[in-house]
């Protein structure tokens, strides 16, 4: 009791009037020891207070789900409805959550001939009396009313509508929203098709998922003008294959272009320039938006189903291109993997004729092996149209490919790349044939970089040299840079080196290599 300042030397033992003086001085002490001591103290086990928590409510239990009921609906969007019971003794409260679930079922679409299941709804109600008098009218849905899961229908040809209670289950909120009513409200369908579930796909595409299965890309191209000031397209990037959430942002006056794998525009390709709007590609739907200050958008939901190449159509220098988009772990990211300009897509100067084919020159003599041509240097070429005309006709020329031990090693010394490829794919693009090539080992000879697949073009569409899809072949190419710097990949001459691969042809070409340089640093 000390912390309460009560002592028994505070109340004296005597005093004038002697022991009948000492008694209310100790009512007075009991008074304020129980007023003032002992308030608020825990000191003592008398004042000691327990508090008790009340347990919670013991609630039933669900029991199992039921069958799906049948469609609403014969044709188009329905629900199919299943129940649960709530199983609990009389002293257990009832179970939480909804004993009913509602799932979306779409079947195969209704005859165009067909009515609208809201406008059927509404149609039972015509030329049957309304509002309390003897009038009839013509009734069709009315979606201006607050409440959208409400069957709310206009009078044909009047300025009133009128509300006959709910629509039924499996009714679209509005023509042009995916949610359905149920029960008198708007219910969202889930990613894993329950009415008001909630569940969104991530970025990745997993219904409910945390976006663990995927990478996030997210970057920002600054790529310079074209050394010769040469404004015209330019490569910013490829969007692989399974693809999500896409995204690219460019601020300025450049124009954003857009190509897939097989080379053909979507948009903004050969100098023309697209309207804003909605377009098909690789499997999805992207969106152009162009606003009034120049700032482009492209957006995709993905997932592709091709690669996509990312352009820009430049009038201006580029300020800095903005790129975004998921891809499902596993998936070569673009600038890391993939660094080699050669995948890139061929595009060409904006305001350029449309390339000069040389004249065909005879084939030069093998020079020494020591001799070098400038890479940048365009090969030699058939005029125009000669070689699509013969492979038309079905009159290509026989094909010449190189042979024997002086060709091997000027081929060798001459080339920019020396490597053993699986030919994946084949496609004639304009005048040239495009192939697609697995490099399937580190290659003998590579002045640039390579990575595991390459597109290689032949500047024919004859098949010369002979490639056929799935062969393995050593193949010498050249790096062919044309001079507004458009253009970058690997070429395959008519007359190119191209032999299928034996352990024979490996060992010639390693003995072909010691009679050449080492390559020059590009």
């Amino acid at each position: 009791m000390a912390g309460c300042g009560c002592r028994g030397g505070l109340v004296p033992r005597g005093g004038p009037h002697g022991t009948g003086w000492r008694w209310p001085w100790r009512l007075l002490l009991l008074a304020w020891l129980s007023l003032g001591c002992g308030v608020g103290t825990a000191q003592g086990p008398a004042l000691r207070t327990s508090s008790r928590v009340p347990e919670p409510p013991v609630r039933g239990t669900w029991g199992s789900w039921g069958p799906w009921s049948p469609c609403s609906s014969s044709c188009g969007d329905g629900v199919a409805l299943r129940t649960r019971r709530c199983l609990r003794t009389a002293e257990e409260e009832p179970c939480t959550g909804d004993p009913r679930q509602y799932r979306l079922c779409q079947l195969q679409g209704c005859p165009g001939s067909s009515v609208p299941f809201r406008a059927m709804q509404c149609s039972l109600y015509d030329n049957k009396p309304v509002l309390g008098t003897s009038a009839r009218y013509r009734w069709v849905p009315f979606h201006g009313a607050p409440n959208v899961c409400d069957l709310n229908c206009l009078a044909v040809g009047h300025n009133f509508y009128y509300t006959f209670g709910r629509v039924l289950d499996g009714t679209r909120c509005s023509p042009s929203s995916p949610d359905l009513c149920v029960g008198g409200r708007c219910l969202s369908v889930g990613c894993d098709g329950i009415l008001g579930s909630g569940t969104r796909p991530d970025a990745c595409g997993q219904c409910s998922g945390s976006h663990d299965t995927c990478l996030f890309v997210h970057r920002l191209f600054q790529g310079a003008d074209p050394s010769s000031g040469y404004f015209g397209y330019m490569n910013v990037t490829k969007i692989p294959a399974g693809a999500t959430q896409i995204k690219v942002t460019d601020r300025s006056r450049n124009y954003l272009a857009l190509m897939t794998s097989d080379g053909r525009y979507v948009l903004n390709g050969d100098w023309s320039i697209a309207w804003p709007g909605p377009y098909e590609v690789a499997g999805t739907r992207l969106r152009y938006a162009r606003a009034p200050d120049g700032t482009e958008s492209l957006e995709a939901p993905g997932p592709t189903d091709e690669d996509l190449h990312v352009m820009v159509l430049l009038q201006e220098p580029n300020p800095g291109i903005e790129y975004q988009f998921w891809l499902p772990r596993g998936h070569l990211q673009p600038g890391r993997g993939d660094v080699s300009p050669l995948r890139q897509p061929q595009p060409r100067g904006a305001g350029s004729p449309p390339p000069q084919e040389p004249p065909v020159t005879p084939a030069p003599s093998p020079p020494l092996p020591h001799s070098w041509v400038s890479a940048t240097e365009p090969p030699p070429r058939s005029p125009p149209g000669q070689s699509r005309a013969r492979a038309a006709s079905g009159r290509c020329g026989r094909c010449r490919p190189a042979k024997g031990r002086s060709q091997r090693i000027w081929h060798f010394c001459q080339s920019d790349f020396v490597f053993q490829g699986r030919i994946l794919a084949r496609r004639l693009v304009g005048q040239e044939t495009r192939y697609e090539v697995e490099v399937t080992t580190p290659p003998y000879r590579h002045r640039f970089p390579l990575v595991s697949r390459e597109y290689v073009w032949v500047p024919n569409a004859c098949d010369c040299p002979p490639l056929r899809e799935g062969g393995r072949y050593l193949l010498m190419a050249r790096r062919h840079v044309n001079y507004e710097q458009t253009l970058n990949r690997i070429l395959l001459r008519d007359d190119g080196y191209a032999r299928p691969w034996t352990p024979r042809e490996e060992r010639l070409v390693r003995e072909a290599a010691r009679h050449c340089s080492q390559p020059r640093p590009p």
